[in-house]
């Protein structure tokens, strides 16, 4: 009898609980397995267009190998550009061409790309390369005060060094020892003791003493 009256009261304790608790326990389980889903949505086409754009980037660099006609080229960057900006792939062709046009001495059209880049990357490692080039860039332009601004760019603490390096060169183009000095100096305290760049770094501050 005992045991039936606390079974029986077990089963009042939870209609009491469904009825006062039960419809938003439902619910937020509704919403949690919609979000789940919805993540999953999410994670399948992100990889989606990661193999999408990679497949473009891939056309890219073989059209860019057989010397295409350049507005080809550049009709597969505005796709990649418009339809996958946040792919690692459309950072790496818009490199690539900015690398191009460099090289062509077409120095406010790399600018552009590269800006581009840190516009629509966070990758950390890209972001990095992609201030440094357009670095080198401005530093080619002699637009020193832009260079330095893009080297300030926030990175993550492994990728200082580069920035700062670059820095230094931007300091030491303009003969400012001292500031070209310093960065170098503190290029070299945040490189690993083993980092081969360590050799060149201390080169390039030992010429500014």
């Amino acid at each position: 009898m005992a045991a039936h009256l606390e079974e029986q009261q077990e089963l009042d304790d939870f209609k009491y609980f469904w009825k006062n608790w039960g419809r938003w326990l439902f619910a937020l389980l509704i919403a949690a397995a919609l979000g789940y889903l919805g993540y999953i949505i999410y994670k399948d086409h992100k990889i989606s267009q990661n193999r999408e754009a990679a497949e473009v980037l891939a056309q890219m660099v073989d059209k860019a190998q057989s010397k295409a006609d350049s507005k080809q080229i550049n009709a597969d960057l505005l796709k990649l550009q418009q339809d996958y900006p946040d792919t690692v792939s459309a950072a790496q062709a818009t490199m690539m061409v900015a690398a191009t046009e460099f090289d062509a001495g077409r120095y406010d059209t790399a600018a552009g790309h590269l800006n581009w880049v840190l516009s629509n990357q966070k990758a950390p490692l890209i972001q990095a390369l992609a201030a440094q080039r357009l670095a080198v860039v401005l530093l080619q332009q002699k637009k020193y005060d832009a260079a330095i601004a893009a080297l300030s760019t926030k990175v993550e603490a492994d990728f200082e060094p580069l920035l700062l390096e670059a820095k230094g060169d931007v300091y030491a183009a303009q003969n400012k020892t001292k500031e070209a000095a310093q960065s170098y100096q503190q290029a070299l305290e945040k490189l690993p003791k083993d980092a081969i760049e360590r050799e060149l770094l201390q080169m390039k501050l030992d010429s500014q003493k």
